[in-house]
């Protein structure tokens, strides 16, 4: 029963589509690809294997449902093959070299990946005529940070200071090139093509290198310390789930109405959840309930590569324009994260736990009426 009401939401238009995902076995490819099944989407995923030891998409046990491809987006031909035999309906591209500071000991493979692994999906994509909608995953930290305290929006300059967000903002001025050049011709106008760009996300399940959730798992696996090397630095931090559920929105929108939803959005909380590090540490200790500690280590930390110490962005026209909203509290998602590291601590079900968190996600939204939500 629970999965019928699932498969209704956001209009019930996921329901049997073939869904072609790149990056399926990353953090965030694995909530999506598990989310998707649960409304009935035919997943095929595109990637290269797990980056992480462990990781989520073999924690879901994910391979055993959807087709799993094992595949560089760097490979154009290999990934137009894929796509093309496949014939999806939909297409979110998340597959990327995801990380700041890795992005300065690789810059060459970063922007290889997320520039020109942009360009072959959009073109893999122009030449796979069942496609109706292609969302393209980018990152807020696209846009130029001048340091400012208010938040960007999706018509700010983009820019980027490290590697990794001057590669995030080439994937947004490529998009709109081919989003220009391809998909808004006469004959092309029923694709729609738009990029998300979200906030700081955080949820169960992810194991990355310097990332603050992963890091203080880590440390409080073993019982250290957890080591903060930027205490003071503001984020919008959100659950994995609430930008996941404006990608899920905005490709129900796009099939709907391509011309009108095609273009950028912002996918983060509302100002207010933006709180610095320091304060997501001490929330993750006090969840934790039991004895442990954090340690600044910013003062005797060599640290010579560049890190904002602010970063917020607007949302306010996926609110306006899609009716998108942030269904949890910063409580709830620091809640809702530190529970699955938990149950995965317990060796729990964690396929089954995993899919009660989307479940609790989506009943609260619907107790809120949001729109995607209601199932009539």
């Amino acid at each position: 029963m629970v999965n019928i009401i699932l498969e209704n939401m956001f209009g019930g238009i996921f329901k049997n589509k073939k869904v072609f995902v790149t990056g399926h076995t990353g953090f965030q490819g694995s909530w999506l690809s598990l989310w998707l099944r649960l409304l009935g989407a035919k997943v095929i995923g595109y990637s290269l294997r797990p980056p992480t030891k462990p990781s989520l998409f073999e924690v879901l046990r994910l391979n055993e449902e959807i087709k799993h491809i094992v595949g560089d987006v760097r490979d154009h031909s290999f990934l137009q093959r894929c796509m093309i035999k496949n014939k999806p309906d939909i297409v979110f591209h998340l597959a990327a070299q995801p990380l700041v500071r890795l992005s300065y000991q690789k810059p060459i493979d970063t922007f290889h990946t997320n520039v020109l692994g942009t360009v072959n999906v959009l073109d893999a994509i122009r030449h796979t005529p069942t496609v109706r909608s292609g969302i393209i995953i980018t990152s807020d930290k696209c846009y130029e940070n001048n340091g400012w305290v208010f938040a960007y929006r999706e018509n700010d300059q983009l820019g980027g200071h490290d590697p990794y967000s001057a590669s995030k903002g080439a994937a947004e001025i490529i998009t709109t090139s081919y989003s220009r050049s391809f998909f808004n011709s006469k004959k092309n106008t029923k694709i729609g093509i738009s990029t998300v760009r979200a906030g700081n996300v955080i949820g169960g399940g992810d194991w990355a290198q310097d990332r603050i959730i992963p890091d203080c798992m880590r440390s409080l696996f073993v019982k250290k310390p957890i080591q903060v090397r930027n205490p003071k630095a503001i984020r919008p931090w959100q659950h994995v789930l609430e930008p996941i559920s404006g990608m899920l929105l905005l490709a129900q929108k796009l099939l709907g109405d391509p011309e009108s939803y095609n273009g950028a959005w912002n996918f983060g909380p509302n100002t207010s959840l933006s709180f610095t590090v320091e304060f997501i540490v001490k929330k993750i200790l006090k969840e934790w309930k039991r004895t442990a500690k954090w340690e600044d280590v910013s003062k005797r930390t060599k640290n010579t590569l560049h890190e904002a110490k602010y970063l917020k962005i607007d949302s306010t026209k996926a609110s306006a324009r899609l009716g998108w909203q942030t269904i949890y509290s910063i409580d709830e998602t620091i809640n809702e994260t530190i529970s699955w590291y938990w149950n995965y601590l317990e060796r729990n079900d964690m396929r089954k736990f995993t899919e009660s968190q989307i479940r609790t996600y989506t009943q609260k939204a619907k107790h809120m009426n949001v729109d995607w939500a209601i199932t009539g």
